[in-house]
This record gives C-alpha cells, structure tokens and sequence, in this order.
C-alpha cells in the first residue's frame, strides 16, 4: 500500500501534461492569497492617516488602494477558480480513460472475482473524490496557506510579542488534524466499498428486472437496496461529523488566542505602545486568520477522500493485464486444433474441469461438444481463444502453440456466437460489422444478415441497418438478436468457428434457416458446436462426449448411438421428452 506522500506525486503525474493552465490557476489564486494580508496591511494607514493624522493624500487615497486590492483580488480569484476547473475535469477525464482502457485488457478471470457494480463505482464515484484531492484541494492549501504566511507575517511586523501568541496554538491545531486524518482516511475507504455494494445492487436489480417483477422480488430489493443505500448515509453523516467536528476545534484555539491578543493589546494600547491603526490591522489579521484555517481544516477531508479513492484507483490500474506473451504471427489459420493433455481448473485449489484432455480437429471439420451440465464443454471452448490458461497441456494451432502467438493473432482467426447473446445500445450495422474494424461496405452487410436471416427482420425496422436496438439489443426479439450475432460471425468469415447454443433462441423455423447458413457457412472451416439439443448435430463429422472434463466417447451420431453409452442415453432421454412434450401439446 503506497503511503500519502506517493500517492499524491502519482496523482500529480496526471496533471503534468496541463501544466500550463495549472500554473496559471496556482498564480491567479496565489495573486488572489496575497490579497488577505493587503487588505489587512491597508487598515493601518487607513485609520492613522486619515482619523488620526487626517492627512488629506491618506484620504483620498486609501480607498481608491481598498477598491483596487478587491478588483486585483476578483479577477484572480475567476481566472484561478476556471482554470482549476479545467484542469481538474481533464483529470478525470484521463483517469476514466486509463482505468476503462485497463478494463479491456484484463483477464476473464479478473471479472469472475470482481463484480460490475465494484468496478463501475470506481469509473464514477471514486474518479470523482480524486479530482478534488488533485486540484481543488491543492489549490486550496496554496491560497489558504499563503494568505495564512502573509497574516502571520504581517503580525509579526506589526507586533511580534503579541503575535507570538498565535504560534501557540500550532501544536493543538496539528495534533487535531493528524487525529482526524487517520479517521477520515479510514472512513472514505470504507465508504468506497459500500458504494461499490450499492452500485452492485443497482447493476442486479437493473439487470434482472424480468426476474425480478415475474417472482415478486421488488421488496426483496427495496430491501436490499434500502440497506446499502442507509449504511452510505451513515458513513457519509460519519465523515462529516469528523470533519465539522475539527473546526469548531480549531477555531476554539484561534479564539482564545485572540482573546488573549486583545487583552495585551489593550494593554499595550495604554501604555501608547501601539497605534489605533495598528491595533485595529493586528485585531482585524488575527480575525481574517480564522476562515483560511478552517478552509486548511476542510481540505483534510477533501485529502483523505481523494487519496483513499487513489488507493483503490490505483490498484485496479496496476492490475497485471491478461498475460500476451506470444511473439508469432500466424496469418489466416488453415484450422487445425490440438489438445494435448490439457488440465484446467478454475482455483488453485479447486477441483479440475478439464482433465488430460486429448483431441485433434483437422481443418475444415465439424466437432460437436456434448455432455451432462458440467462437463467441461463451455471451460474447453474458453480455452481456446486463451479466456483463461490451462494449467498443464498444450493447445496448438496449425502446430503452433497458442501461448506462443500474439493475443490479436489469434483471436483474429476465430468467430464465437454464444448462448448468452451480447449485442451493443448501437445500429444494426455496427452490431454486424463489430468484428471487422466497422470498414466494411453495405453489399458485405446485406449478404451477412441474408445468410444468417436477418434481412427480413431488418428491412421491417424504422431506419433499417441504422435502426438502434438498445441495450444488449432490447428492442429485438431473443430469435432476431440471435440472428444478428450469427451475422456479425458470418461477416468476421474467421477459418475457426465456437458456436455455443447459437439456435437456442429461435423458433423451429428460423432455426432451419439459420442452420443452413451455418452449414453453408462451416464449408472449409473448423467448428466446434456445444449443444445441448443432440437433433442439431446429428450431421457433425465427429461428436466428443465429454463427462467431469473427459472425453469418455468420440464417433459419429450413428456410431455413438450403436455403441448405447452415455450420448445414446443422453439422446434417448432428450427424443422421449419431446416425444412426451409433444403427446402433451399436439
């Protein structure tokens, strides 16, 4: 865990390329700072020279110099306030970039341990607190601080016994602050995390809506949501109350301090040892002391928040990206795929679900994956584009280790439509076009979605291929979504081919369609087809029946069948149950 110190440099790393404009807004409130002890410099000729001297130049002048100090201090004070603005909102803008581009990059695994409502907390809450602590905060302790040196400076020139007095106070003021930091810093990490729970609790409740309103959870989730969002209100109301109860501190000690100046002045007053001017500048500088010291106070807190936030920030940039270490380049692969004795678990200290895995696919062949829930089939198809790394074996691609050729390389060789569809709040055509760098003309659009059957839903919508359809494709059907990712595969024309499930969602007559387009489309190359309705893969060249993460038969439909193990079982169970379904609803 970095320390503050470091923490803060890193942050400034961020604000480095806008240096220019954060040295203006440092001057503007630099200018606007020094303006504090001016004004409490001017009090002192102002009363002598013109009440008590009456010198007419002191009264003509003096408040001319009063008016001039508060237009100097006026526009300081907007080109600074602005120009921190600036920079602070650029800040968050690259902060949200750095951490989203970390998010593409990491591995599967990363997203299994962490949930979206965490992670979308830290893009938007936790970015936020940081941009105080970068700017607002800095800017703060310039202004402040220096208006603060010059007050004191100024007593000090006026009366440096009495000002003495205000030095007094510097130990409690610091051990005040010290106590608050290491609570406020404690609480603001905590908070993160409740508002990473309730950004979760958000993210399920939007995302299970359907399942929500159809088994009657909307109280359950009040509930739920009710209580997450009640514990931030408690530890929001308990930063507060340690960072209001510090000023009411601080000033405490500053009062004293200036009741004990008053009365010494007073004394001093009496004895002719200073001036009506100059005890109303030193009276009125120890006064203007308190709003900057309660402002430092206030800051703490701006501090401790922006710097826990970078804690959390940071760890999720300094998160190792999904391992590329391949240096090969492969071209168009001609799709021969090997495991040799592959072992995968998903923990070190889990059970392995893939266990001494050995099977050869020759180009342009079609394997089909089956077996019970749990098999390994879906851990097996992850593999392959390299999700996730097998823990002993190798996988080869045209005799090429896959660790051994770049990510890009690889992936680029391979089309997958999955059972859970993922499509993008965009057009049609972007959707289609997802995987080929969206440069790609109409005619390669058109016959994409003819071949997947997607054109007689398409030419129905408003705008037709520039129709948007909302989020993960909300405004389509579960058969039309289905259809567009069949599309966006055919389009990508990868020489390997992971279908998992890709007709699950569609009536019986688009899905005779769109298999003869995937038999059309797995003409010259490799795919491999997980599914769970044996009728689909009837004609597959060669069926791999998987049972706890081995390959317990491999063969033919006919072969399989004739042998009457565990596929014939499975095939048997799955005829009668549409036989019987069937029986039930003629």
């Amino acid at each position: 865990m970095m320390n503050s110190k470091d923490l803060y440099l890193r942050l400034l790393r961020y604000v480095r390329p806008y240096a220019r404009i954060f040295a203006l807004s440092l001057a503007g409130t630099a200018v606007a700072a020094v303006t504090e002890p001016l004004v409490a410099a001017l009090i002192k000729p102002l009363l002598d020279g013109s009440f008590v001297e009456k010198d007419p130049y002191s009264i003509r002048m003096m408040p001319l110099l009063l008016v001039g100090v508060f237009v100097v201090r006026g526009i300081a004070d907007f080109v600074g306030s602005v120009a921190m603005h600036w920079v602070a909102h650029r800040v968050v803008m690259d902060l949200r970039n750095a951490l989203f581009s970390r998010l593409l990059v990491l591995p599967t695994r990363y997203f299994d341990d962490h949930s979206a409502g965490n992670l979308l907390s830290r893009l938007t809450y936790d970015v936020s607190q940081v941009m105080t602590a970068t700017t607002q905060a800095l800017a703060s302790l310039v202004k402040d601080g220096l208006a603060v040196v010059g007050l004191l400076g100024w007593m000090l020139y006026l009366n440096w016994q009495l000002s003495l007095l205000a030095f007094l106070i510097a130990p409690g003021i610091a051990t005040i602050v010290r106590l608050v930091s290491r609570r406020l810093r404690r609480l603001s990490r905590q908070l993160q995390e409740l508002m990473g729970e309730l950004t979760h609790v958000i993210d399920e409740a939007l995302q299970g809506h359907k399942v929500i309103k159809i088994f009657g959870g909307q109280e359950y989730e009040r509930t739920r949501f009710n209580r997450a969002n009640n514990r931030v209100r408690q530890f929001n109301l308990k930063l507060v109350a340690a960072s209001e109860g510090s000023g009411p501190l601080v000033q405490l000690l500053a009062i004293i301090a200036l009741g004990a100046m008053i009365y010494f002045a007073s004394l001093q007053s009496a004895a002719d040892q200073i001036t009506v001017g100059g005890f109303v500048s030193l009276f009125g500088a120890m006064a203007m002391l308190l709003s900057p010291i309660k402002r430092l106070t206030k800051v703490n807190e701006q501090l401790q928040r922006g710097l826990s936030a970078a804690e959390t920030i940071f760890a999720l940039l300094d998160e190792p990206p999904e391992p590329d270490r391949g240096t090969r380049a492969i071209g168009r692969a001609r799709g021969q795929v090997r495991f040799r004795a592959v072992d995968h678990r998903y923990r070190a200290e889990g059970k392995p679900v893939i266990r001494q895995l050995s099977l050869e696919v020759q180009p342009g062949e079609t394997v089909a994956l089956v077996g019970p829930s749990g098999s390994g089939k879906t851990t097996l198809m992850n593999l392959l584009p390299r999700f996730y790394e097998p823990d002993a074996g190798d996988i080869l691609l045209d005799d090429v280790p896959i660790r051994e050729l770049r990510l890009a390389e690889l992936r680029a060789n391979i089309a997958y439509v999955g059972q859970d569809i993922v499509l993008f709040n965009d057009t049609v055509a972007a959707n289609i076009a997802y995987g080929t760098g969206f440069r790609v003309g109409e005619a390669d659009l058109v016959r994409a979605a003819e071949n997947a059957h997607a054109m007689e839903f398409i030419r129905e919508l408003p705008q037709g291929f520039d129709t948007l359809i909302g989020e993960n494709g909300a405004r389509l059907s579960g058969g039309q979504r289905q259809r567009l990712a069949i599309a966006r595969a055919l389009l990508k024309n990868a020489p390997i081919l992971i279908l998992d499930e890709a007709t699950s969602a569609l009536d019986s007559q688009s899905e005779r369609k769109v298999q003869r387009a995937l038999d059309t489309l797995r003409q010259g190359r490799t795919a491999f087809v997980i599914a769970h309705r044996l009728s689909t893969i009837e004609n597959a060249d060669r069926i791999v029946v998987l049972d706890k993460g081995c390959i317990v038969e491999l063969g033919t439909h006919a072969e399989l069948l004739a042998r009457k193990g565990l596929y014939a079982s499975l095939y048997q169970m799955q005829v009668h149950d549409t036989q019987t379904t069937k029986l039930h609803n003629p």
